[in-house]
């Protein structure tokens, strides 16, 4: 039997002070967002072998293993949502997550409250989307498959990638308009936005090329400069 506390969001924070683990689990408890709180990236690994939360809270400082290595290998077994939170504030470090699979990234020190509302963000724009496929549609194109429900992309040698929540969103609305092109602007408002980061659509464009990507392809992702962006193959949803 389902209790009712398993039907509230699940959070995993991994952060290798426990002030800050502290801090953000009562920031999310008046919100009604569950948390497991870990010190370090193979504490989170092995709890996301148990259990699949609908955000993860990361810190690049790990006393165990680097940040961004940590992103690489959750991206290897899940689309779960990222939010980066790091001392490190240069614009390379933000570029540098958004390719390595985060979908947001907040600077230290912040705010609990806003991290709080990012989380509230990514999860109604998760269930937004959910909301819109009411069935498990699938989209085949040049050999590829894509399934939107768990952010899958299955490749023509049968290789499996899984795209993070802001990759997914760009991907499907390209999807869904093949051989048109779509604007930055168009892109933005469709669920691309991250106010931190002006260049966010450039680099989640490129991460996706490169899940794409094979040598004897052409890429199917076409920059219309001055324009946007283009999906140059026919789409197949069934």
């Amino acid at each position: 039997m389902t209790s009712p506390s398993d039907k509230k969001p699940l959070v995993f924070i991994v952060d290798d002070e426990p002030e800050i683990r502290t801090l953000l689990e009562d920031a999310m408890t008046p919100f009604g967002i569950r948390a497991r709180a870990f010190a370090n990236g193979h504490g989170i690994l092995d709890g996301l072998r148990l259990e699949t939360p609908d955000v993860c809270i990361l810190d690049l400082g790990l006393p165990d293993m680097d940040g961004m290595s940590l992103i690489n290998e959750i991206r290897k077994v899940s689309s779960v949502p990222i939010i980066v939170l790091s001392a490190r504030n240069h614009a390379s470090d933000r570029v540098m997550g958004l390719e390595m699979g985060a979908d947001d990234y907040v600077v230290k020190p912040f705010d609990p409250r806003e991290v709080v509302a990012r989380i509230r963000s990514i999860l109604r724009r998760a269930g937004s989307a959910q909301a819109v496929r009411a069935a498990e549609e699938k989209a085949y194109f040049d050999g590829w498959a894509y399934l939107p429900s768990s952010h899958c992309l299955t490749s023509p040698d049968g290789e499996e990638a899984f795209l993070s929540t802001g990759e997914a969103v760009l991907l499907e609305a390209l999807l869904r308009a093949p051989k048109r092109v779509l604007s930055r602007d168009y892109l933005l408002e469709h669920g691309g936005r991250d106010e931190s980061l002006d260049r966010s659509i450039d680099v989640r464009i490129s991460r996706i090329r490169k899940k794409l990507s094979t040598c004897d392809r052409p890429c199917l992702i076409r920059t219309i400069y001055g324009s946007g962006y283009m999906l140059a193959t026919t789409v197949d949803w069934r």
